[in-house]
């Protein structure tokens, strides 16, 4: 039975009747909901490799997915997560020795720069905390005191998916433009491509990554990363790239096989192909427009719960909340109480903390986390709030003055009334 806090004191709840049973609903930042035509479309027998539909069907993804990151340069696509896209791109940019900025608002930003370090970077961190974006004027000043111009990249999360702040990488290329350093900036778009608005040329990104299983709306299991043409040059100047994860032939490849330096990742080719369909026949900007809604909506009814209760967003700022994913802070032990009272009852499924605090810290069960990326519609939207609802409900945990309903709140902004 779950305990949770009523006035000050845990209290045994009674069990309750589940509701669970149908189709489960996993509403985690990651792997998102995978659409039943990428489903089927991946289910088939394993093709030819070497020459027929599978073929030519790849050579239509590459333009459709520089679409989504708005770009006019190169991708290279990789068999991996979006850990594994991280080290693709440093490994091509990155020689021993080098340095980076990593300008971090969560363990994303931290891991990032954590790996270049592990590959022989020299990193200089600078951590902006959990709950606030990027200072750029901290950063000026850091490139500014570089005169030597040692930094060789700034490398930035775009969204971090443990603390859902969204950072503003354009303004990032124009202090890096304002003070005259020629790094490259390489933007970590996996939380957030196909979800937030982000472009890649107008932007002035050099080096983006990405992977399948958010906005892409497919399963876990491909990285991609994109460059343009100055990120080449630093390529092209490099002392060594592994074999394998070096993107000069997978963006270039003059044999098939050299897109994956090796086997083709079949099924999963497939089912992107079909994913970039549905989202080139919504058309990109609406895509943005869609999870911008839906977030507002998970938010009001946020703010809402937040009255009289334990209950906050944990990005205050909204111009800094992700469009994806949603970071919340209860006090502890209740969002590990509503996450299990959500799974077990109802079929539904939170996020974990993430980074928030370390899982053997009581504080770790004072966060979770809603994933409202990719393959997600209003309905689905409501369906998760009024599940967390009736969380709150069985576990009477306060939410909300009396008479105030988030479901309400979010309604409205579904409706486009507010």
């Amino acid at each position: 039975m779950p305990k949770v806090r009523k006035k000050g004191h845990l209290k045994a709840m009674k069990p309750n009747v589940s509701v669970a049973q149908g189709r489960e609903y996993l509403a985690i930042p990651g792997p998102s909901v995978v659409p039943d035509a990428v489903l089927q479309a991946m289910h088939r027998a394993s093709p030819n490799i070497y020459s027929g539909p599978l073929v030519d069907m790849t050579h239509s993804i590459i333009p459709d997915l520089k679409r989504v990151a708005r770009t006019q340069h190169k991708v290279a696509i990789y068999i991996c997560n979006g850990h594994g896209a991280w080290e693709a791109a440093l490994s091509n940019v990155l020689a021993p020795g080098d340095k980076v900025l990593v300008p971090a608002t969560g363990v994303f930003g931290i891991g990032w720069g954590e790996m270049a370090s592990a590959m022989g970077g020299k990193v200089e961190m600078l951590d902006f905390g959990k709950v606030a974006a990027m200072d750029m004027d901290r950063i000026a000043e850091v490139l500014t005191a570089d005169k030597t111009h040692e930094i060789k990249a700034v490398m930035a999360v775009h969204v971090d998916t443990s603390t859902s702040v969204r950072n503003d990488i354009a303004a990032l290329r124009r202090v890096m433009d304002g003070v005259g350093h020629p790094a490259l900036l390489m933007a970590d778009c996996i939380a957030s491509m196909g979800c937030d608005r982000f472009e890649m040329d107008d932007w002035g990104v050099d080096v983006a990554v990405t992977a399948s299983q958010k906005g892409l709306m497919m399963p876990p299991g491909l990285g991609f990363v994109f460059f343009n043409d100055k990120a080449a040059e630093v390529r092209r100047a490099m002392p060594r790239v592994s074999r394998y994860w070096d993107w000069t032939l997978r963006a270039d490849p003059e044999e098939f096989y050299q897109y994956f330096a090796g086997t083709a990742p079949t099924q999963h080719l497939y089912g992107l192909r079909t994913a970039l369909d549905l989202i080139h026949n919504e058309g990109i900007e609406h895509v943005w427009a869609r999870h911008e809604r839906l977030a507002r909506a998970i938010w009001a009814a946020c703010d809402v719960w937040g009255q009289g209760g334990p209950l906050s967003l944990n990005v205050p700022d909204p111009a800094h909340r992700s469009h994806a994913v949603t970071a919340i802070n209860i006090d502890p032990p209740l969002a590990t109480a509503l996450r299990e009272w959500c799974e077990v009852n109802l079929g539904l499924t939170l996020g974990i903390s993430l980074g928030m605090a370390t899982p053997g810290d009581p504080a770790w069960h004072g966060h979770f986390r809603l994933g409202h990326m990719g393959h997600v519609n209003g309905q689905m939207i409501m369906a998760l709030l009024g599940g967390i609802d009736a969380g709150l409900k069985a576990l009477e945990i306060p939410h909300g003055h009396h008479g105030n309903s988030g479901l309400d709140a979010a309604s409205q902004v579904i409706a486009g009334k507010a």
